[in-house]
């Protein structure tokens, strides 16, 4: 299955960020991606103050165009994650939505490890205070693969892509607005640590440049083998970047190194 991951630059005008998305979506499709996938944050990148007026529902307005340009090109389409209304107005949910060839939802990944952060003179976020956490895994296939859903800051735990592997898990997505200052020296790093751990493919697609409340985002957006090879990479700006997955590459290499069958959960706990 040929996938990609889609770098931009997202704003403050959600209409004008989905447009832009989706033209690259329709580019992605044409060069004959069957898998594509968008950054976190793809409808709205600011400040928080500013959530309320672009927060929807799912079904929405963007969940709706999402769903039809899958249909309309017949592919497994990641919108990257747009904010979802919550039952708290004061709060949001950092939604991932995975639509199927016919349009079909099928899954809905809520953002489960909220950025709360504090590196003096670098980077001080606290997501906590604008969204509440999910609390569920999110598995659904794409053809021949499995796909597993996550969102950025989740790729420090470890142990959600192990029991994602556990459950099926062939291709981890990962759509990011990973912070400029972390993003140099731990991305591609703890990127490729998730492939390696659980000989999958990891498909990054990331936010570039800076947001209006001054934030800056590391891009390099990455597909990784299961075997811990780049793949490719993007540079900073907006692209797209093609790779070919191989069901059988993920299966040859969790043979020939069993981890996932030789685990000791009991020793663990």
């Amino acid at each position: 299955m040929r996938a990609a991951v889609i770098q931009i630059s997202s704003g403050t005008d959600r209409a004008g960020n989905v447009e832009r998305a989706l033209a690259l979506v329709d580019r992605a499709a044409r060069l004959g991606a069957r898998l594509v996938v968008l950054p976190e944050y793809m409808t709205y990148l600011g400040r928080f103050e500013g959530l309320a007026a672009v927060a929807e529902t799912v079904p929405g307005p963007t969940s709706v165009r999402l769903a039809a340009k899958a249909r309309e090109h017949g592919i497994y389409l990641h919108g990257g994650s747009l904010i979802e209304r919550s039952p708290r107005p004061d709060r949001f949910y950092n939604t991932s939505l995975l639509y199927g060839p016919e349009g079909q939802l099928l899954a809905t990944y809520r953002k489960i490890h909220l950025f709360d952060v504090d590196v003096p003179g670098q980077v001080t976020v606290r997501e906590s205070q604008a969204f509440l956490p999910g609390d569920t895994l999110a598995i659904a296939p794409a053809g021949d693969l499995q796909l597993g859903l996550s969102i950025c800051f989740d790729l420090r735990f470890p142990e959600l892509y192990r029991a994602l592997a556990i459950r099926g898990a062939e291709v981890l997505l990962v759509p990011a607005a990973f912070a400029q200052a972390t993003g140099r020296v731990h991305w591609e790093i703890l990127l490729r640590a998730r492939a390696i751990e659980n000989h999958a493919y990891v498909l990054a697609a990331a936010q570039y440049g800076q947001d209006a409340a001054g934030r800056g985002y590391y891009g390099h957006s990455l597909i990784v083998d299961p075997w811990g090879a780049v793949l490719g990479e993007l540079p900073d700006g907006e692209g797209i970047l093609l790779a070919d997955l191989d069901p059988e590459q993920v299966r040859q290499r969790r043979q020939q190194v069993p981890v996932l069958e030789l685990r000791r959960p009991a020793a663990y706990e």
